[in-house]
C-alpha cells in the first residue's frame, strides 16, 4: 500500500494502514492519524520494563495476562505501545493487537524523549478509552511509581498512590513490589 513512510495518506494515518508497513522492529503509535516512529528504548529502560513484568506475573491471577510491549488500539487513528500492559487473559490468547476496553493496566517509563506523552497525553487518552489503571514510573532521581485509576463512570485517571520503596495496592489484584527489585543495575 505504501512504498515508503513518507506515503503518509491524505486523510491520516490508521491502524489498518500500519499493518502495511514492513516489519523493521521500529516503535510506531499513532495519534488522530499521525504516526509517531520513536527509537527503542534503551537498555536500562527494558531492563526495567522486564523486571517489573517479571514481578507483576508472579502475583498475576489466571484470568488476566502481563505482556510488554504490545500494540493497544484506542481509536483506528489512536493506537499506543504501552511499556507493560496487563489485559485479559481471553485476549493475550488472540495473539494480536490488543483494544482498550481489554487492556487492565497500562505503563509507561518516563524516558527524556516521552515525558510529555507520557505525563500529559497518553494518560489522558488511555483514560478517555476506558482503560482503568495507569501506572507511570519516573526515573530521575530514583524510581517513583505513580499509579492512577479511573473512578466509575468518569474519563479522568485519579491518583492511587505514589510509591518509592514498595508498591502496594489492592487493585487491578493484591500486589505488593519493592521497588529495589525493579532497579536496573545502572540506575
Amino acid at each position: 500500500m505504501f512504498a515508503h513512510m513518507n506515503d503518509a495518506p491524505t486523510d491520516g494515518w490508521t491502524v489498518d494502514d500500519l499493518d502495511a508497513l514492513p516489519e523493521d522492529g521500529a516503535r510506531r503509535e499513532l495519534i488522530d492519524g499521525i504516526l509517531h516512529v520513536t527509537p527503542s528504548p534503551a537498555p536500562t529502560h527494558q531492563v526495567l520494563a522486564a523486571r517489573l513484568l517479571v514481578a507483576l506475573e508472579e502475583t498475576c491471577p489466571e484470568h488476566l495476562h502481563v505482556s510488554q510491549a504490545n500494540d493497544v488500539v484506542l481509536s483506528m487513528q489512536r493506537l499506543f505501545t504501552p511499556d507493560v500492559l496487563v489485559t485479559t487473559d481471553e485476549a493475550a490468547a488472540r495473539d494480536r493487537r490488543f483494544i482498550a476496553k481489554e487492556v487492565v493496566l497500562a505503563v509507561e517509563i518516563v524516558s527524556p524523549g516521552s515525558q510529555s506523552m507520557d505525563r500529559v497525553m497518553k494518560p489522558a487518552l488511555y483514560a478517555k478509552a476506558g482503560i482503568p489503571f495507569y501506572w507511570l514510573i519516573e526515573r530521575s532521581g530514583g524510581l517513583v511509581v505513580h499509579a492512577f485509576r479511573l473512578a466509575d463512570g468518569d474519563d479522568v485517571y485519579q491518583p492511587v498512590g505514589v510509591f518509592t520503596e514498595t508498591i502496594k495496592l489492592d487493585q487491578p489484584w493484591g500486589i505488593e513490589i519493592p521497588v529495589a527489585r525493579l532497579r536496573p543495575r545502572h540506575l
